[in-house]
């Protein structure tokens, strides 16, 4: 019975799933034509896209979160390296060390899930190098 009940649930899950990814597409042509009306002249030309305004932020603070986790990496290598060999000390850089290099490959599939998803909504192709 409960292999039943987790097969069925697998299927509505993934049918909505499909629905909901559906539904984003059409929400966003929506909401793009939506702010092409209220725009001013002053205003950027897109919300999504390769130079969109979402774009621009998501990238810029999943910069500043991939200096911060370098910058938490040596930190935690200056804790090891001054630890005197303290197991307290050694413990603590180490989990520091970990938990950079952690926030540095989430850092980087978000940025690649992001670029993903706004390229999968736009129907444009992103250029990751920029």
């Amino acid at each position: 019975m409960k292999k039943i009940i987790r097969f069925g649930s697998g299927i509505i899950t993934s049918i909505a799933a499909a629905f909901t990814l559906s539904a984003g597409k059409v929400m966003a042509i929506s909401v793009q034509e939506g702010a092409e009306a209220a725009k001013a002249d002053i205003m950027p030309r897109e919300l999504v896209g390769p130079d969109g305004v979402f774009t621009k932020i998501s990238n810029t603070l999943l910069l500043v979160i991939g200096v911060i986790s370098v910058v938490m990496l040596i930190y935690g290598g200056f804790r090891y390296i001054i630890s005197g060999g303290d197991n307290k000390k050694v413990t603590d850089a180490k989990n520091t060390i970990l938990y950079a290099i952690i926030g540095l490959i989430i850092a980087l599939l978000a940025y690649a899930i992001i670029n993903f998803v706004i390229a999968a909504i736009t129907g444009q192709t992103l250029d990751l190098n920029s």
